[in-house]
């Protein structure tokens, strides 16, 4: 398993039985190097549950975290969407007439274009990218 558990002798008041019994519990997360432990409790098994409760807490709280960096990272690449940002003009009325904005290649034959025939477009881009 991922987990190390270990068992000493709780410290503090508590009298002759605290002194004679394991009941202090430290987990540690090996991945995430997490030292959790509990001695709280008078037994080890509810020391131990204890523990392993924080523990799981700590590991939730650190997938969140995770996460948030994740979605802070993508939202950070993205592009924005403003005006002026686009790449093609479709203009429809008074003219049909369709302008790469990026590459500055116009067709008139917007219907083949909405219909999915772009690759005048797209190798035009990729020829002006090389050219950069």
């Amino acid at each position: 398993k991922d987990l190390r558990v270990d068992t000493y002798r709780a410290t503090g008041a508590g009298g002759q039985h605290i002194n004679t019994t394991d009941s202090a519990v430290r987990i540690t997360h090996l991945p995430t190097n997490i030292v959790v432990a509990c001695q709280n409790q008078r037994s080890q098994h509810q020391n131990r549950a204890v523990a392993m409760q924080v523990l799981r807490s700590r590991l939730y709280e650190l997938e969140i975290e995770k996460r948030r960096a994740e979605t802070v990272e993508l939202e950070a690449n993205k592009q924005d969407i403003s005006f002026g940002s686009q790449i093609r003009n479709y203009v429809l009325a008074p003219y049909r007439l369709v302008k790469d904005a990026r590459t500055k290649l116009e067709r008139g034959d917007v219907d083949a274009v909405l219909a999915g025939d772009i690759d005048d477009f797209i190798k035009q881009y990729l020829l002006s990218r090389r050219a950069a």
